[in-house]
């Protein structure tokens, strides 16, 4: 009975020894869990905020992939104006070309000194002393004037994209007389003269023409000597690009954005 006791009572302290060592383990697993439990509430909690990010970081690059499609169209879309920016001038420049030397062949006969051909600024300047044309202090077109005016307007003809600007010019010696008031009238006289025989003897359509006189104030030589007096009077034709497909050719596209 006495060994029963003490089996018993050894039974009973393994029993409690067990179930606190039990205890404790269950306090641990519990104490583990609820560390996962938080590390798992922190992870969820990352992922959100890593999610939102994400989310704005999608939205910025599509708000910036838009803006750089947009600068992207701007800039081809300058290139291209440029591109057909120097073919014009270019097709242009090719036209002028081709101007001068058909100008240069028709006159051939002509003496340099009284016709010179040239470009400048991008036009096509034909200058006519004035001997050429008139007789001194005179606006009316002397029969040498015949010879050259037809030959212009036959190359003038075959360009119906050019206008033609003629310009009169004169040298400082003022005149008055009964038909000129001052070197303006002078100069002003003498190109509606050109234009009104290309008109109405060589069929150069008149829309296509300006009259205009610069008196004495554009000179190409100094008036202080007889041969820079000469070569002050004379009259320049100038053909030009017509203005509306010259402005129309500078126009800027519309750009996106």
């Amino acid at each position: 009975m006495k060994k029963y006791n003490i089996a018993l009572l050894l039974a009973s302290v393994l029993l409690v020894s067990c179930g606190k060592k039990t205890k404790r383990e269950l306090a641990l697993k519990d104490q583990q869990i609820e560390q996962l439990e938080e590390q798992l509430d922190h992870l969820k909690n990352t992922e959100a905020s890593l999610l939102d990010r994400l989310s704005d970081l999608s939205v910025i690059n599509k708000t910036g992939a838009e803006s750089i499609q947009k600068s992207l169209e701007s800039i081809n879309q300058q290139y291209s104006f440029i591109e057909n920016l120097n073919t014009k001038i270019h097709e242009k420049d090719s036209i002028n070309l081709a101007l001068v030397m058909n100008l240069k062949r028709s006159l051939s006969d002509i003496n340099d000194d009284d016709v010179q051909v040239e470009v400048k600024g991008g036009v096509v300047y034909v200058s006519i002393s004035d001997k050429m044309l008139f007789r001194s202090g005179s606006s009316n077109l002397t029969s040498s004037a015949k010879n050259v005016l037809g030959k212009l307007a036959s190359i003038i003809n075959d360009h119906q994209d050019l206008n033609i600007l003629v310009e009169g010019h004169t040298d400082n010696v003022p005149i008055n007389n009964d038909c000129m008031v001052d070197n303006w009238d002078l100069s002003v006289k003498r190109a509606t003269s050109v234009v009104r025989s290309l008109q109405q003897e060589y069929f150069v359509d008149p829309e296509r023409m300006t009259a205009g006189g610069r008196s004495e104030y554009l000179p190409k030589s100094d008036n202080n000597s007889p041969a820079g007096r000469s070569e002050n009077r004379r009259t320049e034709i100038i053909i030009t690009p017509k203005l509306d497909q010259f402005f129309k050719l500078l126009e800027t596209p519309k750009l996106a954005g």
